[in-house]
């Protein structure tokens, strides 16, 4: 039966921890999966759920702290002593215990990796830190499953035996030379068919995908994401088999990444959440803000130069919002395609190719929303033909630079290493209304001349 969280449960839980009745608590919780745990301690003030995690069985705890908001967290570690981290450490993977430890401050760091028990597991850990986090070498794990290609079969399953206890998830078997070079991967149905006396070296299947521990998270995303991979080996720069990376650190990775764009798109320049401070929420946004406060004067000096409509041509002003809207809805409309291309690596074939397709869908859905545009105002607002045409070829015209701007754009940036999801949300929609406003002005001034 899924667990449910609901009010009653959260305020018995709280009434036993201001009675400060752990046995009653840990008879509540004895059977709690560790993500129902985190629920758990997400609902309770950050004093009360420290009080959990240090009353509560590491072994869940450990796992609980991994699915909480990394501000909170943060909070709960703050609560406690280097020795009470140093235990849930003890119980992680190193991946997620290298990531505990990379968020604390550096003379804590030393503290807690002293405390580790497992010396093994320290060093492990402390090997981690000197990667990116962004990287292969960041989002990989020690624990895993390896093999000689000069054991027997039978040698093979006992020493397996051996290291399964430290690994959480045995998803792949890896076969290494006597150096601990990668050398391939072993079937677990060619293992229990072999003969006990066969060797690994005749029964290993030698094609097996890894990365190297500075290849991008994000080519490493592709990679497995590409061949449908539940892990892949990670190797140094001498081909040393040196961890693994399974689907679930992928799938955080491209999560955080999606968030990162997300709020990038929505002119948001840090990664916040709702329940950070004012502060850090006011940094976040106003950059962005003050950009479009900026477009928003170049977008009046350019209305300025046009100043001359409004003695003739005043309607032409009641458009204005109407030309702006469509282009900045067409630029973010093409730079979120080019953005899923780029993320997905399917961005294929020419400039000149992509140029071409995407004049003519611009040309066309120009055209469409133009008949639509001038037939509706005719009808309802009662304009001339000839100021018709005029909003019609500036809708246009309008539609195929703004499509043009937010196809390039994110293409540009990306390759200068510059990440394409800023040329989305106010970057886009800013240079559009600018070019917009621009285009609409000049051809009605050809057509109409004031």
């Amino acid at each position: 039966m899924q667990f449910e969280l609901t009010e009653e449960f959260i305020e018995q839980i709280e009434q036993y921890i201001a009675n400060n009745d752990g046995d009653a608590l840990k008879a509540l919780l004895y059977d709690f999966h560790f993500a129902d745990v985190a629920e758990l301690l997400q609902e309770l003030n950050h004093e009360e759920a420290t009080y959990l995690v240090k009353l509560l069985d590491s072994e869940i705890t450990s796992e609980a702290l991994m699915e909480l908001d990394d501000d909170f967290r943060e909070r709960i570690l703050d609560n406690l002593s280097p020795s009470e981290i140093a235990d849930e450490l003890d119980e992680m993977d190193t991946d997620d215990a290298a990531d505990i430890i990379a968020e604390l401050d550096d003379h804590i760091q030393k503290q807690v990796i002293d405390y580790i028990e497992d010396e093994d597991h320290a060093a492990d850990i402390v090997d981690l830190l000197r990667y990116d986090e962004d990287t292969a070498g960041g989002l990989m794990a020690k624990e895993l499953v390896r093999v000689k290609e000069t054991w027997t079969v039978a040698g093979c399953v006992r020493e397996m035996r051996r290291q399964a206890e430290n690994v959480t998830r045995v998803h792949s078997i890896y076969v290494t030379d006597k150096h601990g070079k990668l050398k391939g991967r072993l079937s677990l149905k060619d293992l229990l068919t072999a003969p006990e006396k066969a060797h690994i070296i005749d029964i290993y299947i030698p094609k097996v995908d890894y990365v190297n521990v500075h290849t991008e998270a994000e080519d490493v995303a592709r990679i497995m994401q590409k061949y449908d991979l539940e892990a892949i080996p990670v190797v140094d720069d001498e081909g040393i088999l040196v961890g693994r990376i399974t689907i679930d650190d992928i799938v955080d990775f491209i999560k955080d990444e999606a968030e990162k764009d997300y709020q990038m798109a929505a002119g948001i320049s840090e990664d916040v959440e709702a329940d950070d401070s004012i502060w850090q929420l006011t940094r976040a946004r106003l950059p962005w803000l003050i950009l479009a406060l900026i477009g928003g004067f170049v977008s009046v000096s350019v209305l300025g130069t046009f100043s001359g409509a409004m003695t003739d041509h005043a309607t032409l002003f009641f458009f204005v919002p109407l030309i702006a809207a469509m282009a900045g809805n067409v630029g973010v409309q093409s730079s979120a395609i080019v953005l899923q291309g780029l993320a997905n690596d399917s961005l294929k074939g020419s400039l000149w190719q992509r140029l071409i397709k995407e004049v003519l869908l611009s040309l066309l859905n120009g055209f469409i929303l133009s008949v639509i545009l001038v037939i509706g105002g005719m009808l309802l607002l009662g304009m001339d033909f000839l100021f018709g045409l005029t909003i019609g070829i500036s809708l246009i015209s309008v539609i195929i630079t703004a499509a043009l701007i937010g196809t390039f754009m994110p293409i540009i940036l990306d390759s200068r290493g510059i990440d394409p999801a800023m040329a989305t949300g106010p970057f886009i929609t800013t240079s559009n209304d600018i070019c917009g406003i621009l285009i609409y002005f000049t051809i009605a001034k050809l057509i109409l001349g004031f």
